[in-house]
């Protein structure tokens, strides 16, 4: 499912494919879906290759390949078509802040089916801290937004995520995990003492912790020091 903005950049990238065999630039696409910086562009772009719509081409400037399109437009239709189709049904990828949490002063209401989960203190999405272990704060959470297991929730310090759409100040919803997919963005561990947010890459017998923002490096570890904690699995946002 896709939000509304990600279904706007898809068919708009889709359109500019079919007329020249061009994707846009990325200033194009900004114009195009009236937002004010590209930093917004690159999480759209990152959450529509994540849900398998399109796939960015390795080494080539521009390069992006529409993978499929939602289910409500047929592969047969022209982009005019593409273009007035109503968008489908989306469910964002942002809790907006109608939770409770107990941390001093909060007084929030909270849905009746949410379900309390510890909030252990604060993950670093920069440079990596140790991760908070105080069981005494919790957050309610829809339980929509979860699954099987157990899960925990971090508050996310730092930028090194913002182009997965992660910013300084979320709280991260985690399902407990010590195995994840390539890619997955994951809490590692890191020689025991250093916990970061980051999306986990494994390249032969290394493993890589990537970050989604072009100011920071890729940190690639040997597979004995890095312990995979939980896996992202939702995120909470106030307003």
């Amino acid at each position: 499912m896709l939000t509304r903005k990600q279904y706007e950049l898809l068919i708009f990238i889709d359109q500019r494919l079919k007329a020249n065999g061009v994707s846009p630039s990325f200033d194009e696409m900004k114009e195009a879906l009236d937002l004010k910086s590209k930093s917004g562009i690159h999480r759209l772009i990152t959450g529509l290759e994540e849900r398998g719509f399109i796939r960015r081409l390795p080494h080539r400037a521009r390069a992006i390949e529409v993978l499929k399109l939602p289910e409500n437009i047929g592969s047969g239709d022209s982009s005019e078509a593409a273009a007035s189709a109503p968008p489908p049904k989306f469910s964002p990828n942002v809790i907006r802040g109608d939770f409770k949490t107990a941390l001093p002063g909060a007084a929030i209401g909270v849905a009746a089916d949410a379900i309390d989960l510890p909030l252990y203190g604060k993950i670093a999405a920069g440079t990596p801290i140790e991760a908070l272990r105080d069981h005494s704060n919790t957050i309610s959470v829809p339980s929509t937004l979860l699954g099987s297991g157990d899960h925990y929730a971090l508050t996310v310090e730092g930028d090194s995520m913002i182009e997965a759409g992660i910013l300084d100040g979320d709280v991260v919803i985690l399902r407990r995990c010590e195995t994840a997919e390539n890619g997955s963005i994951v809490v590692a561990l890191v020689d025991e003492n250093e916990a970061t947010l980051k999306r986990l890459r494994r390249k032969g017998a290394s493993i890589a912790l990537e970050p989604a923002n072009q100011k920071y490096e890729t940190r690639i570890f040997g597979p004995d020091r890095v312990r995979v904690q939980g896996r992202l699995v939702g995120l909470l946002r106030r307003y």
